[in-house]
């Protein structure tokens, strides 16, 4: 098992003593938390790029390695630049 902090630890033990409660507002907290992971996931809009046939080939290759149709693969890379997750290997 991983590594648990204090408070997690807590809670771990918490639950397995059966001592967690279920919120009275759990609907409504799970219709809420729902609305905001459709929200963060819905693409709703399209770009248009041009690409040398070389890049997108090599994005072709690179998605069909994965698995992934190479739209996917450039969504995932732009969404990863966004949020500065996107690291180049030097």
């Amino acid at each position: 098992m991983s590594r648990l902090d204090k408070e997690e630890l807590e809670i771990l033990d918490a639950f397995e003593a059966d001592e967690m409660q279920r919120a009275p507002d759990v609907k409504d907290r799970k219709a809420r938390h729902q609305q905001y992971a459709d929200a963060m996931f819905k693409k709703d809009a399209r770009i248009n790029i041009r690409l040398s046939s070389k890049d997108l080939r090599g994005l072709q290759k690179k998605a069909l390695a994965e698995g992934i149709p190479y739209q996917t693969l450039v969504a995932s890379i732009l969404h990863k630049y966004v949020e500065g997750r996107l690291h180049e290997d030097r």
